[in-house]
């Protein structure tokens, strides 16, 4: 062995030193928690997730400070764990925002630790698969009902020290409150056959229903709906308040505004607070348990106009992808639809990831560099806020498997196949952000919507003409707005026929942006209905 040759073995051996020291310094702390809970929460072992969360104050308790931007946790799953048996938190345990325990600077912090409880699902895929099953909270773990967490404690953590810490959960978090019906909101709950089939467990759906002035008053009449679709709640559509101050409540109640039925809808999977409206692979029919169970039980209850013309919609981000996909998909069933911002349209652009292209979601791949890919970023200047591996930290350290609740999980779950273990199969790892190119293509053949309106513009097109209309900031926090322009590529080239509809830019616009008011919006649909309405509609009840 020549001199060149050997100093190429040292360097091999230094590099694979440097990789060896690194991989255990993830690890180099022997502090540690152990999570616990008595026998007085469970005579029997319980499946799950158990959660440790710091944070620097305590105006609100630690486990309400989670989120995207929020305070310091770490997550560890457990397999029928007994009471009195210890959950382990130490050195190797994935955190967010900081990864690593030995990172976390000496100092005092408020502690609570959450036990997240998993229910058993067995599919009629055949598949058996352990989830959180919602409680009506939307999929929040923090605040989910039957969830079990301790008191906060305010302790020194110190990671240089060799230090065991013990918390013990003992709080179970009580069910939601219910809202009351009054005479304006009412609410709509049952369980779905068709989805308790799939689950193999019991799954509801519901709706709140807002009445329009004069609907007790005028028993004969019938009136259009309005659905507007987003992210589980149980308040009345269009944050309708019944303070004659709102301004929403004054569009609403006055004597000359139109008249809707308004309805938001609830349909949380065991997956997401929301399903996406749609059948899909891992989530089961919601699309068919909304159009074939709870729309006719809400227009059965309420004096709805049982005609497509008179059924709108509207939403904004998870609601506006979902309101223009059921438009899409159930072209005749709804008259149109008015989508703020809605989530990917095409996935060249899936918050900042271009599935197509992209082989790696964490960065952007050049000849001699890679560039981090930026998830969230400022509307007003620009400037990246989250990455794009962030932001899969943050959903990994919520639940492995696709059970964080997140938003890149859900799309996964929607739109991708099953894998062999009964979750979904993961568009890409989430610890290297290698993307798998199958399970991009099977994205894209079932739910990128530019691709199926194209494909099928001869069929569907002449159900749609002037019923899309699009709204959305050029600056979306998000980076929605690509979606929507590969789809406005397509539609404003469209003939026979020509889609007719409308697509509305902020130029300077965020996520939130929205050029006009709920009322406006009321009064635009009204008019819309007007037009197309045909010459004999059902406008009074039998």
């Amino acid at each position: 062995m020549n001199r060149f040759q050997s100093m190429q073995v040292v360097r091999r051996f230094l590099v694979v030193l440097a990789f060896l020291s690194s991989s255990a310094g993830f690890a180099q702390t022997k502090l540690k928690f152990e999570l616990s809970y008595p026998a007085a929460i469970s005579s029997t072992p319980l499946t799950g997730r158990m959660f440790l969360i710091i944070s620097r104050k305590d105006s609100t308790e630690p486990r309400l400070q989670v989120g995207r931007y929020g305070t310091q946790f770490w997550g560890a799953d457990f397999e029928k764990l007994a009471a009195g048996k210890a959950v382990t938190i130490d050195g190797t345990t994935l955190g967010y925002p900081i990864n690593a325990l030995k990172d976390v600077p000496k100092g005092e912090y408020f502690v609570q630790a959450v036990l997240n409880k998993y229910t058993e699902f067995k599919r009629s895929d055949g598949h058996t698969v352990w989830m959180h099953m919602d409680q009506w909270e939307g999929q929040q773990w923090t605040r989910s009902p039957g969830n079990v967490y301790s008191a906060v404690q305010k302790i020194t953590i110190d990671p240089a020290k060799s230090e065991t810490i013990k918390l013990e959960v003992t709080k179970v978090i009580p069910p939601i409150s219910v809202p009351a019906d009054t005479k304006w909101v009412k609410h709509i709950k049952i369980q779905s056959k068709k989805l308790t089939k799939f689950w193999g467990h019991p799954i509801f759906i519901g709706a709140t229903i807002l009445l329009p002035k004069g609907y007790d008053e005028e028993p004969g009449r019938l009136y259009p709906t309005v659905y507007q679709q987003g992210h589980f709640s149980t308040a009345p559509p269009f944050r309708f308040s019944e303070n004659p101050n709102n301004e929403f409540y004054k569009d609403w109640t006055a004597d000359n505004g139109p008249r809707f039925i308004a309805i938001t809808l609830q349909h949380p999977s065991p997956y997401f607070d929301d399903s996406y409206a749609v059948n899909s692979a891992n989530n089961g029919p919601f699309g068919d348990a909304i159009h074939e169970e709870l729309i006719p039980e809400i227009e059965t209850k309420f004096r709805c106009i049982r005609e497509g013309y008179a059924r709108l919609l509207t939403g904004g981000s998870t609601g506006g992808w979902e309101s223009f996909a059921l438009q899409v998909w159930y072209p005749e069933f709804y008259g149109g639809t008015w989508s703020f911002a809605p989530d990917p349209l095409d996935f060249w652009n899936v918050e900042g990831i271009d599935i197509y292209k992209d082989k790696n979601a964490f960065y952007k791949e050049y000849e001699w560099y890679k560039v981090p890919t930026t998830n969230t970023r400022i509307p007003a200047t620009g400037e990246p806020r989250l990455t794009s591996e962030q932001r899969n930290m943050m959903e990994l350290v919520n639940g492995t498997k696709g059970r964080s609740g997140g938003q890149l999980d859900i799309w996964s779950s929607v739109f991708g196949p099953v894998g062999a273990d009964g979750y979904f199969k993961p568009l890409f790892d989430k610890k290297t952000g290698v993307i798998d190119p199958t399970v991009a293509a099977y994205w894209k053949e079932h739910y990128d919507l530019r691709q199926y309106l194209e494909k099928n513009w001869a069929t569907v097109g002449p159900k749609l003409v002037g019923k899309l209309n699009i709204i959305v900031g050029r600056m979306d926090d998000f980076f929605l707005n690509f979606g929507v322009y590969k789809v406005d590529e397509f539609l404003s080239k469209t003939t026979n026929p020509a889609y007719g509809g409308s697509i509305t830019y902020g130029d300077r616009g965020g996520h939130s942006w929205r050029p006009y008011s709920n009322g406006e919006l009321l009064r635009m649909m009204d008019a819309h209905i007007k037009k197309m309405a045909p010459a004999k509609s059902a406008t009074k009840a039998n």
